[in-house]
């Protein structure tokens, strides 16, 4: 079959600064599942669009960096931690899910006369063009072939281990099969976790071997080297994480495995250039827009998901401006922090935000590590765009004498500070910054140097935990004293506690947390049988489940009328993170504060029923999902996940911790 191209180059799916808009008949004269015929291999471009649209597959729905898992990209996960409040179902302590007919749905469903972008059709995609790729294309360049199959090998390593964190282990198919009932060959058993492991390892290694430490300019998006080994230090240190590590505290062979891993990482990109960004808070802020026109490289990115400014793009422009930025900004409304959140952030030495430390949780914006001012907006902020009519934020409201509530600048928000970060203070609101330019970076060099930190507290070097933690808090400016605030860590998990302290921070709302939450088993120390736990009292943290995310209305004290009372006095406030006397707007802003707000929690909370305030309860069977009723119906042979009910309402057996 001929592949037919309805429109030119266009820059649009991550990893790929170029990629290809195909039309329906590439997926539709599938339906056979057989193979693509040849004309695919008889030149690199038509390879290349081979390649650029699984790219496509894998990541056209990629829009926000909340989101996660290739293929669908949501942000359900980040909407469970607590980042962002809102109840969701897997959070509601009113429903319960443990029936096959009940779990997640990512693995994909019955199989049908065409081809769905699900897991394992991606998968198949990636298995062709490997097998076929230096027989059928066998006068292409031979370089040209090693770095096609390089980033095949890569794209199908990342969706194992995207099925792997919900499923644990799936069945492990690297060849390319014909769907029959009565090939008794390929019917393929759920792999173990480690036989899993293992195998995007394999990929991941042969990735590698085969990519490039760096593309040229016209390919700047496309999997290197370095990509392949980062992903690879992110997958072991998965692994050796609680979740799939019963003995993760007793055996040092998972956590070397992954500090190795990571090590080599590092090695390896800081060859191709690639580190942490800058020396500043505000070079941190602005490493997030480089992209914003052009797509220009970023020196600290990894892997990017490169996104355009206009609907040429085929969409493919980042939504999380318009989502987060203010109404009285031209956005849809703001992303309110909760509480948690805001008391979350360090003191500007470093140290935890507590009382003793002269933390207020009133005047919450004072003395706050740097990155905090970049994270979020406040009333009496600074929050440019370009056409900058209103670069100061103010959320506040009042009431006049019959109650009735006021909204300044018409920003109804349910709290005092409001997420900002990933945005880009040159962005436009000309269309109410639909059409957005942000790249997402999915993996920054930063992350890599926390996993590098983890292994190192899991294995007790506590003295080269606080030397990579140095390395991310350093760069934001926060002083090097008392080893950057952090202190001296007691033991290992004292250590580990810190890294996952610092991972809060500095990968705020970028759709990290859930994960970590995930593979330490950090809601509660619950588990299910046949499980270990108790992470939560080991590293002396409180469980999320039976906690809330909080909100409040930041409120003028005094009755007021219908008009602003605030409009006159606020006109001379303006605290600009980029200011030089930045301190001093601050203490103003604070004077400012006292003198005329309070906190008023809202009449509906942030995490609620049907209006009813409830609290996190999330089920130990969740960390692990079962596989759904048609899953299962279509391949009788797969286990079921402990906690889950099989097809017939039978009791899972399959057990994802080793």
């Amino acid at each position: 079959m001929k592949l037919k191209i309805n429109k030119k180059y266009i820059a649009l799916a991550l990893f790929a600064v170029l990629s290809i808009s195909c039309s329906d008949n590439f997926l539709e004269e599938k339906k056979n599942f057989g193979s693509v015929d040849d004309s695919f291999y008889e030149s690199q471009e038509r390879a290349n669009w081979y390649i650029n649209n699984v790219y496509f597959d894998y990541y056209s729905a990629f829009k926000s960096p909340g989101q996660s898992l290739v293929g669908s990209y949501a942000d359900t996960y980040s909407k469970m931690t607590e980042e962002i409040g809102g109840i969701q179902p897997l959070i509601n302590p009113n429903i319960t899910y443990f029936n096959a007919a009940d779990a997640s749905g990512y693995y994909g469903g019955k199989l049908e006369d065409k081809i769905n972008n699900v897991p394992y059709n991606r998968i198949r995609d990636c298995n062709s063009f490997i097998r076929d790729i230096d027989v059928k294309g066998a006068t292409l360049d031979k370089t040209f072939r090693d770095q096609a199959k390089g980033q095949l090998y890569y794209l199908r390593a990342v969706q194992y281990f995207d099925l792997l964190r919900v499923y644990g282990g799936v069945p492990i198919v690297t060849e390319v099969q014909t769907p029959s009932t009565e090939d008794e060959t390929i019917k393929l058993p759920r792999a173990t976790v480690t036989e899993v492991v293992d195998q995007i390892v394999k990929d991941l290694d042969m990735a590698a071997s085969l990519l490039p430490r760096t593309w040229n300019s016209a390919d700047y998006g496309r999997v290197t080297k370095g990509a392949a080994m980062a992903v690879k230090s992110r997958v072991l240190l998965t692994y050796a994480s609680p979740l799939f590590n019963k003995n993760w505290d007793g055996s040092n062979d998972r956590w070397n495995a992954a500090l190795k891993a990571g090590l080599e990482a590092e090695t390896e990109l800081t060859a191709a250039g690639i580190g942490l960004y800058g020396n500043s808070a505000k070079d941190w802020q602005n490493m997030f827009t480089l992209g914003a026109s052009g797509n220009a490289p970023c020196p600290e990115a990894i892997t990017v998901q490169l996104l355009g400014t206009n609907t040429t793009n085929l969409g493919m422009s980042n939504s999380w401006e318009k989502a987060i930025r203010l109404i009285s900004q031209g956005g849809t409304g703001a992303m309110e922090a909760p509480k948690e959140m805001i008391d979350l952030f360090p003191m500007a030495n470093g140290s935890r935000p507590t009382a003793a430390n002269g933390y207020n949780d009133f005047l919450f914006f004072v003395n706050r590590d740097p990155r905090f001012y970049r994270t979020f907006a406040f009333s009496g902020v600074r929050w440019n765009y370009k056409e900058n009519d209103k670069p100061v934020v103010w959320a506040y409201r009042w009431l006049d004498a019959s109650k009735k509530a006021y909204y300044s600048d018409s920003n109804n928000e349910t709290s005092p500070a409001l997420v900002r970060k990933m945005t880009d203070v040159t962005a436009t609101n000309a269309s109410s910054f639909q059409y957005s330019g942000t790249d997402i970076y999915e993996y920054r060099y930063a992350e890599l140097l926390l996993n590098i930190a983890e292994c190192y507290a899991a294995l007790g070097q506590t003295g080269n935990t606080i030397a990579y933690l140095g390395r991310i808090r350093n760069r934001v400016g926060i002083p090097s004293a008392n080893n950057y605030g952090i202190g001296t860590l007691s033991d290992k998990y004292a250590a580990i506690e810190a890294v996952l302290y610092e991972r809060r921070v500095e990968l705020a709302y970028e759709g990290k947390r859930y994960w970590d939450v995930q593979r330490w088993m950090l809601y509660d120390n619950a588990t299910l049988a046949g499980t270990t736990g108790g992470t939560v009292s080991k590293l002396r943290l409180t469980p999320i489940n039976g906690t809330q995310r909080t909100g409040n209305y930041l409120q003028y004290k005094n009755t007021a009328t219908s008009a602003d009372p605030l409009a006159a006095a606020r006109a001379s406030i303006s605290a600009d993170p980029d200011a030089a006397n930045f301190q001093t707007q601050l203490a103003a802003l604070a004077a400012f504060y006292t003198d005329n707000f309070t906190f008023v929690a809202p009449p509906t909370p942030m995490d609620n029923v049907n209006n009813v305030a409830v609290k996190i309860k999330f089920n130990p069977n969740y960390y692990i999902m079962g596989l759904q009723n048609t899953v299962l119906a279509q391949n009788p042979w797969l286990k079921q996940t402990i906690g889950w009910k099989d097809a017939s309402g039978g009791e899972g057996d399959y057990n994802y911790q080793e």
